[in-house]
């Protein structure tokens, strides 16, 4: 096996390892919504510190659940995963087409000497 296949495996178990380990442990069990995001917390922690704070801004869109808020997230993180990938994407071909360019020429300027 090679060095970086075990690196990947062992990158993929950490990874199973963050994943599993809070639900197997019960980590958020003592609280009433366990894995909610920062958000929530942060709201919690000001509201604990100062039971009257305003905020200053009001959000542009309320969505009107829970799920919806979820899945507007969800479509967020896969445009941006969209657009990075076409990024890397179109970086990786150009990159391969000058590479397949610099072959032909010099394949270009190596065969008149064979000829001759």
């Amino acid at each position: 096996m090679s060095r970086n296949t075990k690196i990947n495996i062992l990158l993929l178990a950490v990874v199973a390892a963050l994943a599993v380990l809070p639900l197997a442990l019960g980590l958020g069990d003592h609280k009433e919504e366990p894995f909610t995001g920062a958000d929530g917390e942060a709201e919690t922690a000001i509201t604990e510190i100062e039971p009257d704070y305003e905020p200053w801004f009001s959000p542009l869109y309320e969505p009107p659940s829970g799920e919806i808020e979820s899945a507007l997230f969800s479509l967020q993180a896969a445009l941006g995963a969209g657009v990075l990938a076409y990024y890397f994407g179109l970086h990786r071909g150009r990159k391969q087409g000058e590479q397949r360019a610099l072959e032909r020429e010099s394949a270009i300027e190596e065969s008149p000497a064979e000829r001759a």
